[in-house]
């Protein structure tokens, strides 16, 4: 998502948003789709062969690497590593990129970006399988509290560190690092916009990649490849998305990027409130369920594809890596906590119903695998009962995301709106002022260095 971007030419820019907005969602579709597959045909820990494996471990043998059991690495991702250096573009073909020193990575924000992320969803998404007794909340448990507040912590000093101590390091040492979160950046009221608005649609997406196959395993006893091969119709709509956005805001006209975002909130906004009105039934897939999440998945591929175009024209052209990398970040941010909003509600309601009616957990257990065998059937209707209660809850906390995802996207409006082309061409003029500037900065600096020795 960084990377593409970087090296695509101008004039197929428009294409290239679209691309990778398809990509982000399809792989989020497909996950359940290949997660059901390797389940009913061969086993779950099939999963990891698919797992990338780390450079070391492409280039040197295991004897290298300190490894002696090497069936945690995945060859599949070793193969797409291959493609991936195999189809890299020749010199001639790559813009004028500058070149940046490691000096220059943020390694200090980029850790505390990274705790205060993992330490905030987690303790949300441990809550629901931590054991408690009914005397004792889960949110009041240690294993909550501590990484909570470790989370929020680590994100205090982010800011501090943004803020504050790493612009005083830029002078002291006459570099420029590479901000995990660059306050220039963040103060861009349209840019920020449209990060918020990321981030909120990012919640309700991934919550529904998760949620609904559970359902369809559940309430409607299909198996894992079935429940996941029941989201291809979100998928298809992500699809044609993408490529709207792209046509809207890709082309010579003025980018509408306030209009397109707007609309990707609104069509998600009526799709989970549509799907608030799922009912029990009798075990059969309902098809209008499967209708209303297309209208999600259209959202999700205007949000996604948008926010990638709006995040290169509006950085500056040496924080584009930064921009594109907030813009997943906050987007998968805003997906898990939305999963752990829904396994709590799921927990909660699971911990309080089915106690009552005793049911036992292994047959729970079984409901993963579409088996109500070892379920009464007064028991199977209540625990379908449960999770559409649980999935309804999901959809009104979606319907409020959302409507909070409008009200922020309002702040992408621009008076004087021009077309992308002109957009990227500005940002090139300011890219070439500065590094004439920064060119002068060098050639001045040994004459002053010597200027000061010779006063000494």
């Amino acid at each position: 998502m960084i990377i593409l971007p970087e090296i695509t030419p101008d004039h197929q820019k428009k294409y290239i948003a679209g691309i990778v907005g398809l990509v982000l969602a399809s792989a989020g579709v497909l996950g359940p789709v290949l997660g059901g597959i390797l389940t009913n045909y061969a086993s779950w820990r099939w999963v990891f062969w698919i797992k990338s494996v780390t450079l070391a471990e492409t280039l040197f043998p295991p004897c290298l690497t300190h490894h002696t059991d090497t069936t945690a690495s995945g060859p599949i991702g070793g193969f797409s590593l291959l493609v991936f250096l195999l189809a890299w573009p020749d010199k001639k073909y790559l813009p004028s990129l500058e070149r940046r020193s490691w000096k220059d990575v943020d390694f200090v924000g980029a850790f505390l970006l990274i705790a205060s992320v993992v330490l905030i969803v987690f303790p949300f998404q441990n809550a629901t399988n931590t054991p408690t007794t009914t005397a004792t909340s889960p949110w009041a448990t240690a294993t909550f509290l501590a990484p909570l507040l470790t989370g929020l912590l680590s994100l205090g000093l982010l800011a501090l560190w943004q803020a504050a101590l790493a612009p005083r390091l830029h002078k002291q040492h006459n570099a420029r690092l590479a901000l995990a979160l660059p306050p220039a950046l963040l103060r861009n009221r349209v840019y920020a916009a449209a990060a918020l608005h990321t981030l909120l649609t990012g919640f309700p997406y991934l919550l529904c990649v998760f949620a609904f196959p559970v359902r369809f395993q559940v309430v409607y006893g299909r198996s894992a490849l079935q429940a996941g091969l029941m989201l291809l119709p979100m998928l298809a709509g992500t699809a044609v998305g993408t490529v709207l956005a792209g046509a809207v805001n890709g082309g010579r006209g003025k980018v509408r990027f306030l209009e397109t975002l707007l609309v990707a909130a609104a069509l998600m906004l009526l799709g989970c409130g549509l799907e608030t009105t799922a009912e029990v039934g009798d075990g059969a897939v309902e098809p209008r369920v499967l209708g209303f999440l297309v209208f999600v998945g259209l959202g999700f591929g205007l949000s996604a594809a948008g926010g990638t175009m709006l995040a290169g024209a509006e950085a500056p052209v040496w924080e584009h890596a930064s921009a594109q990398g907030i813009m997943a970040q906050v987007r998968i941010f805003g997906g898990s906590i939305g999963i752990a909003a829904s396994s709590a509600i799921l927990g909660t309601k699971t911990r309080a119903a089915l106690a009552e009616a005793d049911v036992p957990a292994s047959a729970l257990a079984q409901l993963a695998a579409s088996d109500p065998s070892g379920l009464t059937p007064e028991q199977w209707t209540l625990v379908r009962t449960v999770y559409t209660d649980a999935l309804r809850e999901d959809m009104i906390v979606c319907c409020a995301v959302l409507a909070a995802a409008m009200l922020f996207t309002l702040g992408v409006y621009r008076r004087g709106r021009v077309s992308m082309q002109e957009m990227l061409k500005q940002r090139y003029r300011e890219e070439a002022e500065r590094r004439r500037d920064a060119a002068g900065a060098a050639a001045r600096k040994p004459a002053e260095v010597a200027a000061s020795g010779e006063s000494a």
